[in-house]
């Protein structure tokens, strides 16, 4: 979850505790795939699933939202929007790419989002960006082109690429709401706050898209297969609330809160590597070895990409540019 850290926070004590948080938020973002791709092969829409997730995570965090009411009416368009594209958007989109291709394909294309902000910076905001972070988006792209195996005609399927792609775009829009959301000082607004209401809104978008009220609640009572094993689908979905989302959301915030949002992100960005070994192992999903090496280079890119941000102060009067990180939202997903 995308979260300005205040002044001096590089200087808090608890740098091991905010790396441990940082870690055992990427795990659990890690782990949504896993969970959700069994409750899709048993009979569950995508979005339903979506559904579940945002909604179950939403009423969890209520007394959160409640608690933060105020921003209603102090930020309604960044709550808005977050909650469309940070919430909605993304896991709408990324949870559909998995009925299609695999999990570690998906989120190594939603790994594009830090090459695709740096995109947003030099030709949006009109800011120069280093040769470092041009580097990396070459990098990202390349090793995109091995996950997909663009020498197959793309074997994966179209319409789950373009989901995938779709999750990395609705990222950057996460991205640079969070850049704006914390953009007033002391009156930033709290981030739990604003992923309570994200998650609120979401819920509220999600509902008129997915129309939960048609969904076969039958699927949750009985078993979803993981890799030949019967596991209960309440149990899935369970972890997937509650971990993969709740959990996974504040142990991302907590961390940002004694790192820096540059060393949170580079430990986020195990996500993809947990989540495509949790596939391997719980799911049976084997990538070839041109997909490795290629995913490999995707995560070197979007690190360099990240890293190599401009740093410096901006001017008064200019647009500042995004500190990109990565810890979901989402994922996101």
């Amino acid at each position: 979850m995308p979260v300005q850290a205040s002044e001096g926070i590089k200087g808090k004590p608890g740098r091991g505790v905010g790396l441990g948080l940082a870690l055992l938020s990427a795990v659990a973002f890690g782990g949504s795939g896993v969970a959700a791709k069994p409750l899709i092969e048993a009979g569950l829409d995508p979005l339903h699933v979506v559904w579940l997730r945002v909604a179950g995570a939403a009423l969890v965090m209520l007394p959160v939202a409640w608690r933060h009411r105020g921003l209603l009416r102090s930020r309604p368009a960044l709550l808005a929007g977050f909650g469309l594209l940070a919430v909605a958007g993304v896991q709408a989109c990324y949870f559909a790419a998995l009925s299609r291709i695999p999990v570690g394909v998906a989120l190594l294309i939603e790994y594009l989002a830090p090459a695709l902000v740096l995109g947003w910076v030099r030709f949006v905001q009109r800011r120069p960006v280093t040769r470092a972070a041009a580097l990396g988006v070459v990098l990202a792209v390349g090793g995109l082109a091995c996950v997909v195996e663009v020498w197959a005609g793309l074997s994966f399927d179209a319409v789950g690429l373009l989901l995938a792609l779709g999750a990395a775009c609705c990222q950057v829009g996460y991205f640079v709401l969070s850049d704006q959301g914390s953009d007033a000082g002391d009156d930033a607004p709290d981030p739990l706050g604003v992923i309570a209401y994200g998650l609120l809104v979401g819920t509220l978008v999600l509902t008129v898209v997915a129309r939960p009220w048609g969904m076969d609640w039958s699927v949750l009572a009985g078993e979803a297969d993981l890799d030949g094993s019967g596991v209960p689908a309440w149990a899935l979905l369970a972890w997937i609330v509650l971990v993969a989302t709740v959990v996974a959301y504040v142990t991302g915030v907590l961390s940002v809160r004694r790192l820096s949002p540059q060393v949170a992100g580079v430990v986020a960005c195990l996500e993809a590597v947990i989540a495509t070994a949790l596939a391997w192992v719980v799911l049976g999903e084997h990538l070839s070895a041109p997909q490795v090496v290629g995913g490999a280079v995707v995560l070197v890119g979007a690190f360099i990409a990240q890293s190599s941000a401009p740093a410096e102060p901006p001017v008064p009067g200019a647009v500042p540019a995004p500190e990109t990180e990565l810890s979901r939202s989402g994922s996101a997903s």
